[in-house]
Formats: structure tokens, C-alpha cells, sequence
């Protein structure tokens, strides 16, 4: 195999997209093949910062993990972070280049305008010219990689969108890739949704898409043959598998606008505490949050719980207190005094209870903001429960650092416009520690078991918890099985002889045109 390519795209979002592009390339690398992840355009608050110091979705930073290659710009070479319902910020090549809306970016990639977004003017190319982008960065893992398997983003029959489409059929049809659909059974409606997606395409988009494969499956698979069976009958194409729905995945999500977390709780390790307690970890749930997956190490270690909480009475029996990162600080913090929280953790402070703010978080525990980037407040105050002054400036901190903290080695990654001023306190991972309260803007720091364990230790001796943090436990090791998991689920319940062919080959020849096709 050489250069071989699979798009796999789905009917809705949240349809198994990134744990299949994840699964397959599990599957392929531990078969001897030199595989690559890629997505043209993610739109995600979950990011990553690449050893380049480039910022792609960590979606992308997981798949490449699980194809056990070193993630890099060309693997997300478009990625949208949403500052709002309607806006996002633009980052090309893993930098950042703007904040547009929904409608300009669309715009922008049609080529229909420039882009502008107040602080600086950056020339916005044509459609086709991002599409080349994206294409160069393609080829370019094709040229290195046996194969590279893409991921799609919502669904390849977004017929308001096909016009500038760069990340479903766009590139399909560009880059002659065959393409996957998978489709959530679970959500009802699976195979009106595969006929549909069909249906709404083009004769030319038509001919790449070489069949499904059913995700979240419950229940004895022969009772659904029959349907799969008539499926090929309407369509022509064949099913590449069904997946049992499995709990307990733990892999990164990608879109932080989709997330649900009201009365959420993280998935924790099933195994008993090691000490005699508990302890439980409540989560801000801010607006705009972004990358909330800080907190995944938290929940694997046996015995702590982690939930996601957004009103004051549910801090009351938390032993620790985690504010996230978010692309609005500003808003972030005007929320939290709206809703009573910025108080309960003012009471919280002076009741020596832990607090860790990371990234946002630690800004919004500050003495003041000055923004005139991201909402362009002024200067706001903080919950001045920490001695630091932040100013955004108008470039972002991409960057990974080392360093010592409670006697430990720590690795983490930093992505941020806010620039902090320490003042005081008792330095903590370039941020700082004021009594019980913590702030850093290091993200993935807890990931560093020795310093996970020496911090939980801290949080539980000032709860006054009998907790005890398990002394084996990697998080590393914890990933890669889940990692496993996914290839398992592709090795175990997909055709993995068809999906071979059909990576190193491309689609089958003559598949049917289905009716009405892509309007006009």
C-alpha cells in the first residue's frame, strides 16, 4: 500500500466520526501500515499545541496518537474555535488569523470578501485557494504515509454548504478518496439517514461513496440484517460493519459548543478508592469552555469524582473546585457572578478549600482583565483571589512546557491571548498558589502522574479527606488501552478485508445513482 485514503464522514455530527478515523488507524498501524490521521476543517474548544507549536483539535492530536505518529499542522490544517453562536476564530496552519462569523467565514472561503475583523486586515483567498491548502497538506501525508484516513465534519449532504465544501465531499472528490458514511443507530433513524445522505449528493459525489457503517448498535445484530440487506438493495452499496454501542470510551470530544454538561459527570475508573474517602471534583461548566479535557486524568484516578456543576450550591461538597479554560474570560466571569459562583468561591478562598483555575480559569482569578482583544471590555475586574494582572494581547501563546511543581516533573501546552502579571504568591507552573488556591495556564498538566498524585494529595489534606491517590496508576498507559479499545471495535465488527480494498483501491466501479441527487 502507498498513499492509499479513506474519507469517513457521517449522517449527523456526534455520528462515531473521530472514534472510527481513531479505530481504523488503531487498526491499521498494529497490521504494519504507516497510517496518518487528517480533518481539512475541525471546529472544536478542545485544542492542542503541537511540538512545531502549531494548534490543532485534539481530536486530531488523539487519532495521530492512536496511529503512534507525532501530530502536526498538516494533519488539522483548518480549525474553527467558536466565540459565540454566530462567530469563531479562524486558525490556519495551526496559527491564528482572524475572527469571523458563520455567514463571512463562508463568505470568505467562497471568496466573496476579505477578511476583517477589526484589529488587523488579513487577505482572504478564494475557495479555491484554502481547498489547495488543505489538498498540499493532504498530499504531502499521502507522499509520507501508506495511508491516511479522513475524518468528514457533520454531514456530506450539508447542501447549503457544498459550494465551498473543503472538508466532506470537497476533498473527497478532489483527492479521489472513497468515502465511509457511519451512521449512529442508537439516535433512531439510521438507514432513512444513509439513504437520505445518498440521496441528496451529486452523480459525481455519488460515485465516491462506497458504503456505511452502523455505529452504537444494541441488541442481537441478526435481527438488523434484513434492513442492511435492503439497504444494498436501494442503494447498491454494501455495509462495512456494525459497532456495539460501548460505554466508557473516554476519548477527546471535539465540539465544545455541542457538549451537554448540565448534571454531567466525567467517567471515572471503576476500581475503589485507595483510601478511606472519596473526593469530589466539581467543574465549573463556563461558557465557551474549552478544553475541559484537562480534567480526564482526574477521573481515572480511582475514587475521585468528577462532575460538571453551573450553580453555587453544588460547590458546597466539593473538594476541589476547577475552573477551565475558555475562549471568553470576560463572559465567563460575568457568568459566574450572575449565577452566584464568583461568591461561593470568594467563600471558599477564605475557608482555605481548594480552587485550581487553568488557563481562563486562572485569569478569571486574578485582580483584573485587561481585554481589548478577545471581547474587547477594557478593564474588568477579577475575583482577586490571586496576585496577577492579565493583559490579551493580540498574538496567541502556542507552546509546550516543562517544568517542576510540587516536587514533580510536569509536561503541559499552553493556548492563550491573556498575558499574566505574577505579583505574588508562591510560584505554581508559571502561574501561582495563594493558600488553597491554585492557577496555571498549563493545560494537560495533570496528565503528569507523579504531579497528579502529589496535587491530590494537597486538595485532600486541605479537605480534610482520608483520600489516597492510587500509586500506579498512568494515564498514559489508560489512553493507549482505550485507544486499543477502538481498534478492537474496527478489528472485531468491521470487514476489515473490504475496508482494506477499499483504502488501497479506492470506491468500487458502477455504484448506482440514487435519485434526485444534488439540487441544481
Amino acid at each position: 500500500m502507498s498513499g492509499g485514503g479513506l474519507l469517513v464522514a457521517g449522517t449527523t455530527s456526534d455520528a462515531g466520526k473521530s472514534v472510527v478515523t481513531a479505530g481504523i488507524c488503531r487498526w491499521l498501524v498494529r497490521q504494519g501500515v504507516k497510517v496518518a490521521p487528517f480533518k481539512a476543517q475541525n471546529m472544536s474548544l478542545n485544542s492542542f499545541v503541537t511540538r512545531e507549536g502549531a494548534e490543532i483539535g485534539r481530536a486530531q492530536a488523539m487519532q495521530a496518537q492512536a496511529a503512534r505518529v507525532e501530530p502536526t499542522a498538516l494533519m488539522n490544517p483548518v480549525l474553527l474555535k467558536p466565540g459565540s453562536d454566530r462567530s469563531s476564530q479562524v486558525v490556519l496552519m495551526g496559527k491564528p488569523v482572524g475572527e469571523l462569523s458563520a455567514r463571512g467565514y463562508h463568505e470568505w472561503r467562497g471568496g466573496a470578501e476579505r477578511l476583517e475583523h477589526g484589529r488587523r486586515g488579513v487577505t482572504g483567498g478564494r475557495q479555491e485557494q484554502l481547498l489547495g491548502t488543505v489538498l498540499e497538506c493532504l498530499a504531502e501525508l499521502r507522499g509520507t504515509y501508506d495511508a491516511v484516513i479522513c475524518e468528514g465534519a457533520g454531514s456530506p449532504a450539508e447542501i447549503n454548504l457544498r459550494r465551498t465544501d473543503i472538508v466532506n465531499m470537497g476533498i473527497a472528490r478532489n483527492a479521489r478518496l472513497p468515502v465511509l458514511v457511519v451512521g449512529d443507530i442508537d439516535r433512531g433513524g439510521v438507514f432513512a439517514s444513509f439513504f437520505g445522505t445518498i440521496a441528496l449528493l451529486s452523480p459525481e459525489d455519488q460515485a465516491l461513496v462506497a458504503g456505511f457503517l452502523v455505529n452504537k448498535f444494541r441488541g442481537d445484530v441478526s435481527l438488523l440484517e434484513p434492513g442492511l440487506d435492503m439497504l444494498h438493495g436501494l442503494t447498491g452499496r454494501s455495509t462495512y460493519g456494525v459497532l456495539p454501542l460501548q460505554h466508557g470510551l473516554g476519548i477527546d470530544e471535539e465540539d465544545g459548543m455541542a457538549v451537554s454538561l448540565r448534571g454531567a459527570v466525567r467517567e471515572s475508573a471503576v476500581a475503589p478508592p485507595v483510601g478511606e474517602d472519596v473526593l469530589r471534583v466539581a467543574v465549573c461548566a463556563i461558557p465557551l469552555m474549552s478544553n475541559f479535557t484537562d480534567v480526564d486524568a482526574l477521573a481515572t484516578e480511582p475514587g475521585v469524582v468528577v462532575r460538571f456543576v453551573d450553580r453555587a450550591e453544588e460547590l458546597a461538597d466539593a473538594d476541589l473546585v476547577v475552573i477551565p479554560g475558555t475562549r471568553g474570560t470576560v463572559r465567563a466571569l460575568e457568568w459566574l457572578r450572575e449565577r452566584g459562583l464568583a461568591d461561593a468561591l470568594k467563600r471558599r478562598a477564605v475557608e482555605g478549600r481548594p480552587v485550581l483555575g487553568i488557563c481562563g480559569g486562572f485569569q478569571i482569578l486574578g485582580e483584573h482583565i485587561e481585554d481589548e482583544v478577545e471581547s474587547r471590555a477594557g478593564q474588568v475586574d477579577g475575583l482577586g483571589l490571586l496576585p496577577v494582572r492579565v493583559r490579551f494581547a493580540r498574538e496567541k501563546t502556542l507552546t509546550r512546557p516543562v517544568g517542576e511543581a510540587l516536587g514533580e516533573y510536569v509536561e503541559g501546552y499552553e493556548i492563550h491571548h491573556g498575558v499574566a502579571e505574577v505579583t505574588g504568591g508562591e510560584a505554581f507552573l508559571d502561574g501561582c498558589r495563594v493558600g488553597e488556591i491554585w492557577g496555571t495556564h498549563w493545560h494537560g498538566s495533570l496528565e503528569s502522574d507523579g504531579f497528579r498524585r502529589a496535587f491530590l494529595r494537597e486538595v485532600a489534606a486541605a479537605a480534610g479527606r482520608r483520600f489516597v491517590p492510587a500509586a500506579d496508576t498512568s494515564f498514559a498507559a489508560l489512553r493507549e488501552q482505550q485507544l486499543d479499545r477502538l481498534g478492537d471495535l474496527i478489528e472485531n465488527h468491521a470487514d476489515t478485508d473490504a475496508l482494506w480494498r477499499l483504502i488501497e483501491s479506492g470506491a468500487p466501479s458502477g455504484l448506482p445513482f440514487i435519485p434526485p441527487g444534488a439540487p441544481a
